[in-house]
Order: C-alpha cells, then sequence, then structure tokens
C-alpha cells in the first residue's frame, strides 16, 4: 500500500473518530431522542474509523500476487452496517410502543448473509465470485424490500412529520447502499477498471456519506421533529 492510500485512510480514521465525538456531544443534550439513538451513531463511526485504521497501519489488509484484499473494510461493514440497518428501523419505530425485533433480525440477517458473501467472492477464484456476489445482491435486495416496505408503512402509520423523514432518511440510506455493490463490481474486487487510487476514494468517501451522512441525517431530523 501506497503512501496516499495510507493518508487516506488515516484521513478517514480522524473524520470518524471526530464524527463520533460529535454525536457524544450532541447526545449531552438528546431534546427528547433517546441515548440510544446517540449510542448507535458512535458507534457506526468509532468502529468503523478503528476497522479502517488497521488498514492504514498495514494489518487490514492482505497482499495476494492478483490484488490486494482489504479485509478489515469488511470487519467494519459487519458491525456498523447493521448498526446502520438498526438506526433506520428505531427511526420508523420511533413512536411505537413495542420494537418489532422480528423485523429488526431480519434486516440484521439479511445484511450480515451479504457482507459475508461479499467477503467470500473478494478470496474467490474469477470463476466463482460472481456466484456469491450475485447472493450478496439477493440480500441487498430482501433489505430493500424491508426498508421500503413493512418499515415504511411502521413510519407512514405514526404521523405525517415521521413519515416524511422516515422517506427522507431512506432514500439517502438507499442510494448510498445502492452505490457500494457497484464500486465492489469496478473495482479490484470486481472487473478491476476501477483498480487503485479510484477503488480506494470510492471506499473513503461513500461509507463517509453514508455513515457520518446518515447519522446527522437522522439525529438532527429526530431533535427537530422531537422538539
Amino acid at each position: 500500500m501506497n503512501s496516499i492510500d495510507t493518508s487516506l485512510h488515516i484521513f478517514y480514521f480522524i473524520v470518524m473518530i471526530s464524527s463520533a465525538i460529535y454525536f457524544y456531544l450532541l447526545s449531552r443534550n438528546p431534546k427528547g431522542v433517546p441515548l440510544y439513538e446517540y449510542v448507535v451513531a458512535i458507534l457506526i463511526t468509532g468502529w468503523s474509523g478503528v476497522a479502517y485504521l488497521s488498514i492504514a497501519l498495514g494489518q487490514g489488509i492482505l497482499e495476494r500476487p492478483e490484488k490486494t484484499i482489504y479485509f478489515a473494510r469488511y470487519l467494519d461493514w459487519v458491525v456498523s452496517t447493521p448498526l446502520l440497518l438498526l438506526s433506520l428501523a428505531l427511526t420508523a419505530m420511533f413512536y411505537q410502543s413495542r420494537i418489532n425485533r422480528t423485523l429488526i433480525a431480519s434486516l440484521i440477517a439479511a445484511d450480515i448473509f451479504m457482507i459475508l458473501t461479499g467477503l467470500i467472492a473478494d478470496f474467490s477464484s474469477e470463476s466463482l465470485k460472481y456466484v456469491w456476489y450475485i447472493m450478496g445482491l439477493v440480500a441487498l435486495v430482501i433489505i430493500l424490500v424491508i426498508v421500503w416496505g413493512p418499515l415504511k408503512k411502521i413510519a407512514d402509520g405514526s404521523n405525517e412529520q415521521l413519515a416524511k423523514h422516515y422517506k427522507r432518511v431512506a432514500i439517502y440510506l438507499t442510494s448510498f447502499w445502492v452505490l457500494y455493490p457497484t464500486a465492489w463490481f469496478f473495482g479490484s474486487s470486481g472487473v478491476g477498471v476501477t483498480a487503485g487510487i479510484i477503488d480506494t476514494l470510492a471506499f473513503i468517501v461513500l461509507p463517509i456519506f453514508s455513515k457520518v451522512g446518515f447519522g446527522i441525517l437522522d439525529l438532527h431530523g429526530l431533535r427537530k421533529m422531537n422538539t
């Protein structure tokens, strides 16, 4: 890994840890938003920053003759992305007296399946990796069906303000989550069109917007709505 890659991952670590501190400071004046919403945002950014720090230190990667596998990305995603979906689900259920644990468990199970199939695909040969990639895409479709089906129905059934907020954050998160498998496919893990610095930048920029951006949009929306 060259010095530019190292610098980019250190930059990412700083952004994520700074964001975790920012979410902690927000939690000091929660404005009626449950503290667990802030804790989830802190865990997402904190863990993601630490995972990428391991890449900057040369520990979160595996150098192979044909490509470099950034396995720390998957260690990040298998923790942070279920938490993102948990945060989205909790937003949809903001005014519910009981949390639908079955719905949340289904989301998390599909997400972990998607991440692990991506990891297997990265370690697979050219003839097999797209089999695992397609399995991951199927899991993503299941996630989106839940996000835009049952969860949206719950938000819509609460009140108009929450329905609008949920739709806003769901569109935001969906747009970036669709870009992840696209970046994977065109990057070094897939066909290799955007290998190198562009591939690295894609997986620096996307998680900053999908994790930090989502946290800011969701928490400030809930704070404003609750006020």
